[in-house]
């Protein structure tokens, strides 16, 4: 009897099986058993080998959760690049040829731009936190996704602390693709705003195309210049470079200012220990690091990674986002499958058309659920190890801060953070977020900087420029009234009231102002005002000059 029963169970739930996948034989095969995310990198550069360990490492993390994925898998294809942009979209059309879901990266702005288009076309999410241009709107690509903080944000960060230390104008040196120069345009805009500027734009050929001779000739210009104060905007190999000729030059001594962009902090965090020459080459500088908040899953994270890297490279901020960005999709996956939806592909019926040619471009399919792992993707609630993870409606994430670094003797000191709410501060920024933004300058705060030379006196950013034209100032030669100016008898040195006066205005200037003193009179009587005018006026004996002091007259001449 019970043998019986048994037999009847078991028909039971076989007939239960047929007639499910009878029923549901798509949707078994629209939930493939595993789900492919490509990704694309110069796993040569630092990002490119801590985003290479990181990815993989949330690829395990999420399959060893069955509650992600439901028992399915999800797979990190790499593609090395190899500092190529004809190796980057080869590999975003291998990856779309295959079933892919999404695709991380690509590692620069200038791919991102290109493949962006393909992307928007086959509605596979692009998800990058490297290509963070300015100018890569949602508007224009709704399939590309910037996963850390747009550079937008770095270059406010920057005029912020150019206005807070008081300098008036900024040289900023930077590589001549769109990431840098797009940051270099919104930096320009950003200090505009408080009254500073750009004085002088240095560029140089793309990362890591820059040689020696390209950053010689530019920092010898620089040289002659008045402004001290630099910004480097690029990637590590032209920046360190950068620094290393600067440095040669002289240019990392006393009264330089350097402020280097994101690049410099991964440096700092992922090559150690530095060699001695770099080292050395980089101190004084003032750098930003992305802001990522403590907390204990952080912690965990960065006492596994020796272990996952090997120890062959250290973690830096962009590591955390690599790992997030994975998890990211995963989460987006999940939904989707629980909103009903699957994964499948279609043809595109515009590439079909396209005979007669070798290149297999029917293998190109449209995602159908590609729209909505978007939606999902920017609808993103999730704290991750960068903290809490949300985009606003302009698709940026939300709280971008940075830490501000110093690099000094020992290795590097955090002076403050800036934050989009709260601006420079000396406290973190999460600590701030439950209260009113105050963003007004008695606010503002960073602990003191080790400036290039050692210097701990903030340097006032400008000298006076090797090719400027001196402003040209006549002083009386007077026999009354010496007190308020007068020329030392038998020389050209001057004193007196007016000329402290004057000195005393020039120290408080935010930019060189060259000077020199020309006496005007015989020294027997006081000079006359309008025989100095008659002489500019004819353009003779005393040319060009700009400015006069008072008492030029004298007392019959009032």
């Amino acid at each position: 009897m019970s043998l019986l029963m048994t037999m009847i169970n078991l028909v039971l739930l076989l007939s239960i099986f047929i007639l499910f996948v009878q029923v549901f034989p798509e949707e078994a095969a629209l939930r493939p058993n595993v789900v492919n995310v490509g990704a694309i990198f110069s796993f040569d550069t630092i990002n490119g080998k801590v985003a290479k360990v990181a990815m993989k490492a949330a690829e395990d993390d999420i399959n060893s959760d069955p509650s992600i994925l439901g028992g399915r898998k999800l797979f990190v294809a790499l593609h090395d690049s190899n500092y190529s942009s004809f190796l980057s979209f080869i590999g975003a059309l291998q990856f779309m040829e295959t079933d892919t879901v999404a695709i991380i990266g690509p590692q620069s702005s200038v791919m991102a731009h290109v493949l962006s288009h393909l992307a928007n076309e086959l509605h596979v999410p692009l998800l990058s936190f490297t290509a963070l241009d300015p100018g890569l709107s949602p508007l224009q690509y709704p399939f590309f996704v910037q996963t850390a903080p747009n550079d937008e944000f770095q270059m406010i960060a920057i005029a912020e602390m150019v206005s807070y230390f008081g300098w008036a104008e900024v040289i900023a040196v930077f590589s001549d693709d769109n990431q840098n120069r797009n940051g270099i345009i919104m930096l320009d805009d950003q200090l505009a705003e408080r009254r500073c500027r750009i004085s002088y734009k240095a560029t140089l050929p793309p990362d890591p195309m820059a040689k020696r001779s390209d950053v010689l000739r530019e920092l010898a210009k620089i040289q002659m210049m008045e402004s001290r104060v630099i910004v480097l905007n690029t990637f590590s190999k032209t920046g360190l470079l950068v620094f290393e000729v600067a440095k040669s030059l002289g240019m990392m001594e006393k009264g330089y200012v350097w402020i280097a962009s994101t690049w410099l902090s991964t440096v700092l965090d992922s090559t150690s220990p530095l060699k001695p020459e770099t080292a050395n080459s980089i101190r004084g500088a003032l750098t930003l690091r992305p802001h990522t908040p403590d907390s204990k899953r952080k912690r965990d994270f960065i006492s596994r990674w020796n272990q996952l890297s090997n120890g062959s490279i250290g973690l830096n901020p962009y590591g955390l986002f690599a790992y997030d960005t994975v998890w990211m999709i995963a989460r987006a996956v999940k939904l989707l499958f629980d909103q009903g939806g699957n994964i499948s592909f279609s043809n595109d019926e515009r590439l079909i058309s396209l005979t007669g040619m070798d290149l297999n471009l029917s293998a190109l399919s449209i995602f159908d659920g590609g729209k909505q792992l978007l939606k999902n993707v920017i609808e993103t609630k999730m704290t991750g190890l960068t903290g809490p993870v949300r985009f606003n409606q302009d698709r940026f994430l939300i709280n971008p801060s940075y830490d501000i670094i110093n690099t000094v003797e020992t290795g590097y000191r955090q002076v403050g953070y800036w934050s989009n709410h709260s601006g420079l501060s000396i406290v973190p920024p999460e600590t701030l977020y439950g209260k009113k933004p105050n963003r007004s300058s008695s606010n503002q705060h960073l602990d003191s900087v080790v400036w290039p030379g050692g210097e701990t006196i903030k340097p006032r950013g400008w000298v006076f420029p090797n090719n400027g034209r001196e402003l040209r100032i006549v002083v009386p030669n007077r026999v009354s009234y010496r007190d308020f100016v007068s020329v030392v008898n038998g020389t050209n040195k001057v004193q007196g009231y007016c000329i402290d006066v004057f000195l005393a205005a020039i120290k408080l200037m935010p930019y060189a102002v060259p000077y020199r003193f020309i006496p005007f009179g015989n020294g027997h009587e006081n000079p006359s005002y309008y025989e100095l005018v008659s002489k500019i006026a004819a353009g003779v004996s005393i040319q060009h000059i700009e400015s006069a002091t008072g008492f030029l007259n004298n007392k019959n001449d009032k």
